[in-house]
């Protein structure tokens, strides 16, 4: 095996679930980077059956690598367990695997029989100290090539909030938002004044469910306590593209599987679909180009950017319902 090879058998322990949906994420990439005509086979622990993962895990006619994701192996049944455990002591050159466990006792005997099978363990603490969150707030921007001050840090965290999929959005938006090597306190305090309770995101959300009146107030909130048009316009765009995403996903996956298509945690794609009733494709069309144009305006090619937002918080609420 090549030294960027993936463990073939990788146990994810914890229940932070974006660091756990990362790891998982990371060792398909690996695995597909060295074969990349891996198929990915992306299961929920209640669903496996018995003899399922015999079958998946059997040598393919064709050649070629299988990566067999278990979410959830917390609901594994009994029976499949063994069959996990039995596969993780004898594991298939042809086959990766990767287990995610939130951890407790629910399955501990998966747990440690994978263990003692001498599989790869990735660890997932819980994020709850005010440090963590800051070190993990400075990971982000040196994932993206990038830094942040102390200062910085200290003040996103102050604005944001402690969960961490909002502070690895954030940080994203930074990123995109800004030039420069570092971020300083002046850059998030333009993007984030005061600590509002009403983000991006939920104004994205309320457009894209149709609730209008719900939208513009909090639009008016948001951009009251100072959030940036441009961040707002970022969400909103976002938004629309994971509609985008999922509705052009094969009908067929579900769960798990329909994340991995999509590039989401599962919450998030399960999220999108059910944002996605009353949309078709010439509405979403429709909002994803009232974005972009509120995208220039706020950036410089309207005089108004209030105005702008409101107008495609309008249009995006219409094109939903198709009037």
């Amino acid at each position: 095996m090549a030294g960027t090879d993936p463990a073939l058998v990788t146990l994810v322990v914890g229940d932070e679930e974006l660091l756990a949906e990362r790891a998982v994420s990371g060792v398909v990439a690996a695995a597909r980077a060295a074969d990349p005509e891996s198929e990915v086979h992306d299961l929920l622990g209640g669903k496996v059956s018995v003899g399922e993962l015999t079958q998946l895990t059997s040598p393919s006619l064709f050649g070629g690598r299988s990566v067999i994701v278990i979410r959830s192996a917390q609901d594994l049944p009994k029976d499949v367990i063994a069959e996990v455990v039995a596969f993780a002591k004898q594991p298939s050159d042809d086959t990766v695997m990767v287990l995610a466990h939130p951890g407790g006792v629910k399955g501990k005997a998966l747990v440690d029989g994978v263990k003692k099978a001498k599989a790869h363990v990735v660890t997932v603490n819980r994020v709850t100290k005010a440090g963590e969150r800051l070190e993990f707030i400075k990971g982000e921007f040196k994932r993206a090539g990038r830094s942040i001050s102390g200062d910085a840090a200290t003040a996103l965290l102050d604005a944001v909030g402690n969960d961490l999929r909002e502070l690895a959005a954030a940080c994203s938006q930074l990123v995109f938002d800004t030039e420069g090597k570092t971020i300083n306190a002046s850059a998030v305090a333009r993007y984030h004044k005061g600590r509002a309770e009403v983000t991006g995101f939920n104004v994205a959300d309320s457009a894209i469910e149709g609730r209008l009146a719900e939208a513009l107030e909090q639009l008016r909130w948001a951009l009251g306590t100072g959030v940036a048009p441009v961040l707002l316009v970022s969400a909103l765009a976002n938004g629309l593209r994971s509609l985008a995403k999922v509705a052009s996903a094969p009908r067929s996956l579900r769960g798990g599987q329909l994340a991995s298509h999509v590039g989401m945690p599962p919450w998030k794609a399960d999220r999108v679909k059910r944002q996605l009733n009353g949309w078709g494709p010439l509405g979403l069309s429709k909002a994803i180009q009232a974005v972009a144009e509120a995208d220039e305006q706020v950036k410089g090619g309207g005089a108004d950017p209030a105005y702008a937002l409101e107008h495609t918080v309008q249009v995006i609420v219409a094109n939903r319902t198709g009037r």
